[in-house]
Formats: C-alpha cells, sequence, structure tokens
C-alpha cells in the first residue's frame, strides 16, 4: 500500500513540473491567449505605423573589421568642359542638369574666325590648282624641248661629220674655200639653236622645280589648314574633304558649313552653364561642363595608427551609410588604394576604394563608410546591425521576423559576441538569411515589456510556450 501511494505521488509530482521531453500540456484557447509569448503581431498595418524594416542576417568579418568614414568624389575623367576654339556668338541647345548622349548637339558658334579660316583654305586650294595647272602645262612643254634637243643634236652631229670630211678634201683642191666656209657656217648655226634650246631646257627645268616647289608648299598649308579646321569642328579631315551633297557645285563640306557645332564627346549630365545664351564669347572661352555620375571613387580618413594594417589590394568594401530606405547590408566591393597624401595634424592618412558596381544610393559628396578586413582573424560569423538590438533592463534583445509567418515578430536574447560598432556577432538563434526588425525594434521593445514578458521569470519552447522557471 505505501508503495502504491509513493507511485502515485512521483506521478503527480512529474505531471506537475515542465514538461520539456513531452512538451506543455493542452491548454484550452482562452488559457492560451492568456499566456505569456515571445512573438507579437506586426501585420502591414503596424509594420507602416511604426516604420518596421528589416536588416537581412549575413555572414561576416567583424572581428578584425576597421571602419573608417569618408565620402564619394567624381575622377577627374568623370568631367569635361566644351570651351569656344575661336570668338563667336553662341546658341545654347542644352539646359543645366540635362542627360545628354554622345554626338548630341550642345551649342553652335557664329564666328567670323571660321569665316576667315575658310577664305584662307579658299586662298590656298586656288593657289594650289593654279600651281598644279602650271605643273601640267610644263610637261608637254619640256617633252616638245626634248625631242627639238634631240633632233639639233643629231643635226650637230651630222653637220660636224660634214665639216670634217670637207677639211680632209681641202688638201686634194677638190673642196673649195667657199664650200667649207658655207659648211662651217651651218654647224655655227646649229650649234647657236642647239645652245638656245639647251638653255630653254634648264629655264624651264628650274621653273618646273619651282612650280613643284610651290605645289608642295601649297598642299601641306592646305593639309595643315584642314587639320586645324578638323579641330575647330571635331571632324576627321577625309569628313571634311568629302563632296557636300546639297552643294549645288558639289562643294567639299568645309566650304558649305556656316556655323560651327559642338556636340557632345560622351554621356553625361550638364553640370553647368558659364555663357548665357546668345552671348559672344572669347576664344578658348567655358561654354558649359558635363559629368559622368557613375565616375566615382570613394576617398575616406583613416588613421596613421592603422597604416600597417592597411594595403593596396585588401579585401575592402564600402557600406551605405545609415539612412532609412537603405539597406544597410547594400556593401559594395571596392579595389582599395593607399592615398599619396596624410594629414600630420590630425595622424590620417587618405585612402581610396574604386567601387566594383554602382547603387543609386551613390552620389558625389554622399558619405558612407569603408570596411577593411585587416590580417587574419577566425573566419566570418553571423551577425546582424548594432541598432537591430536594444536593451531592456539588464538584457539586450532583437526581434527576429519569423520564417514562417511574415505577420510576426519573434522576440530574442541576443547571445551577441564582438562588436565592430556597426556589426555584431550572434552566437546562437540565428541563421543565415533569416531577418531582424531594424527601424521599430524599440517600440517592439515597449510593447512587450508592457505585456508583462519580460517581467515575468521564466523560459520559453521552441514552439513559442511560456514556463514560469521553478
Amino acid at each position: 500500500m505505501k508503495r502504491t501511494l509513493l507511485l502515485l505521488a512521483c506521478i503527480t509530482i512529474t505531471t506537475a513540473g515542465c514538461r520539456q521531453n513531452d512538451g506543455p500540456p493542452p491548454v484550452s484557447e482562452a488559457e492560451a491567449s492568456s499566456q505569456p509569448t515571445n512573438r507579437v503581431d506586426i501585420p502591414p498595418t503596424v509594420r507602416s505605423n511604426l516604420g518596421i524594416t528589416f536588416a537581412t542576417v549575413d555572414v561576416r568579418e567583424v572581428a578584425r573589421m576597421i571602419r573608417v568614414p569618408g565620402s564619394f568624389e567624381l575622377t577627374p575623367e568623370a568631367r569635361r568642359e566644351y570651351r569656344t576654339m575661336v570668338n563667336g556668338r553662341v546658341q545654347l541647345y542644352v539646359a543645366q542638369y540635362a542627360t545628354v548622349e554622345p554626338d548630341q548637339l550642345l551649342f553652335t558658334l557664329d564666328s567670323p574666325g571660321w569665316r576667315d579660316l575658310q577664305q584662307q583654305l579658299n586662298e590656298t586650294q586656288l593657289k594650289l590648282e593654279q600651281a598644279q595647272a602650271s605643273a601640267s602645262a610644263m610637261g608637254p612643254l619640256l617633252t616638245a624641248l626634248e625631242r627639238h634637243h634631240d633632233e639639233l643634236e643629231r643635226v650637230v652631229q651630222i653637220r660636224q661629220a660634214r665639216v670634217e670630211q670637207l677639211e680632209a678634201g681641202r688638201s686634194s683642191g677638190v673642196v673649195t674655200d667657199e664650200d667649207f666656209a658655207q659648211a662651217r657656217g651651218t654647224l655655227a648655226a646649229a650649234r647657236a639653236e642647239f645652245a638656245q634650246v639647251l638653255e630653254k631646257q634648264a629655264e624651264l627645268q628650274l621653273r618646273r622645280a619651282q612650280v613643284a616647289a610651290e605645289v608642295s608648299a601649297h598642299h601641306e598649308r592646305l593639309e595643315l589648314m584642314l587639320a586645324n579646321a578638323g579641330s575647330l569642328l571635331s571632324q576627321p579631315v577625309e569628313s571634311l574633304l568629302e563632296a557636300d551633297v546639297d552643294s549645288p557645285n558639289q562643294h567639299p563640306r568645309w566650304r558649305e558649313i556656316r556655323k560651327i557645332d559642338v556636340r557632345a564627346e560622351a554621356p553625361g549630365v550638364v553640370e553647368s552653364l558659364n555663357i548665357t545664351n546668345g552671348a559672344w564669347a572669347d576664344e578658348s572661352a567655358l561654354v558649359l561642363t558635363t559629368v559622368q555620375p557613375d565616375q566615382l571613387r570613394f576617398r575616406a580618413i583613416g588613421m596613421q595608427a592603422d597604416l600597417p594594417r592597411f594595403a593596396d589590394g585588401a579585401t575592402a568594401r564600402i557600406a551605405p551609410p545609415r539612412t532609412p530606405g537603405l539597406d544597410v547590408g547594400d556593401c559594395v566591393g571596392a579595389a582599395l588604394t593607399l592615398g599619396l597624401d596624410a594629414h600630420p595634424g590630425n595622424r590620417t592618412v587618405s585612402l581610396i576604394a574604386q567601387p566594383g558596381e554602382m547603387r543609386s544610393w551613390m552620389r558625389p559628396g554622399v558619405s558612407a563608410f569603408l570596411e577593411v578586413v585587416a590580417g587574419h582573424s577566425d573566419g566570418p560569423a553571423i551577425a546582424i546591425p548594432r541598432s537591430a538590438i536594444v536593451q531592456d533592463g539588464i538584457t539586450h534583445v532583437y526581434f527576429r521576423r519569423d520564417p514562417q509567418n511574415p505577420n510576426q515578430a519573434i522576440r530574442m536574447e541576443a547571445d551577441m559576441g564582438v562588436d565592430d560598432g556597426r556589426w555584431v556577432v550572434i552566437h546562437s538563434g540565428l541563421m543565415r538569411g533569416d531577418e531582424v526588425v531594424l527601424d521599430g525594434a524599440y517600440e517592439l521593445k515597449l510593447a512587450t515589456s508592457r505585456s508583462g514578458l519580460s517581467q515575468k521569470g521564466g523560459h520559453f519552447h521552441a514552439d513559442g510556450s511560456f514556463h514560469e522557471d521553478h
């Protein structure tokens, strides 16, 4: 009998205790609603009213992370200046902050200087054509003189032989002095005419050389002037020499251009307009500038004490600023380069990072953070943003979004590890890909505190049921 009573007592004590292995006893619906729970409802209306946002749990290097502030700036190649090449009146075709595409018309320049260059080109081309015509006309003259030279040379040789023959026959008395004198006279006349032809040939060859030099000089001058015209118009010389199909006389294109068109050389945004529309501009005056907003780099300021921990090519990434609406985990990998300048008074050194890709929050002048993994660590660990953790009494808590029910958040005690000021390692309770409440965590802490959850001693099971501590 005593043994039976003892067994019944043991069974009663066991069923009254915390059933960790078999789970909690079944309760009614009313009792379940009155029991504490570590879950809080966050339907869309609550999320909207409280401005609740979520951060994704990530695996990060926290122990050896160096985070330094900085800001984005345009690279020197991002800005382009468009100036006047000659003086003239400017007509603008773009507005400030307008987006421009390559080859888009930016402004035109009505320039007397351009028309002066056109006149010089016309004169030089005319002189070149005249010199070429003179050189062409000398060809037939030289050919005719060469034929006459050959004929006279044969005549002189024949008459020279005749004189020699008559001179040999004078001793026999067959050739009279009159015949010999006449032969010598015809030889002298032929020689004189031959000498005149040689002189004309020499003069014509000299003139031909002079004309050839003029042709070369005019041609070189024309090429230089066309190169200048190409620079002024930002067009290749070959294009300027093409016949203008709209010209009735098929003139080259450079002769038909009345105004200089200045077009965009690269895509970008008009940053500034330095001349009003219709204003007169002097040579090399700045008309407008454009920038390519995606040509960015990040300049950060690191401490000189950390200089041994920085190295060119170190693993780095750019973290966005702590701004509502931006995902704090939206980091971008970057190539780190140590800057050339340092500040001896502040004991700082410049760090330059080239982002590997662009984000919408990357703008010139926007502040952000450069994260550099310095040296080796124990490896990456599960981490959440430090601002997702709030203090409730002597404990720190965060709210994990229920993976099975996105309209509920689970209050969790933070099992924290190392902290780099922005991210903190969580040793348990989370896995990669989970979401935790970021904005709105403080309000959820107040709500769960007022419900008495944080005031009662006890613990929760995996199914969310609460048991008081014994």
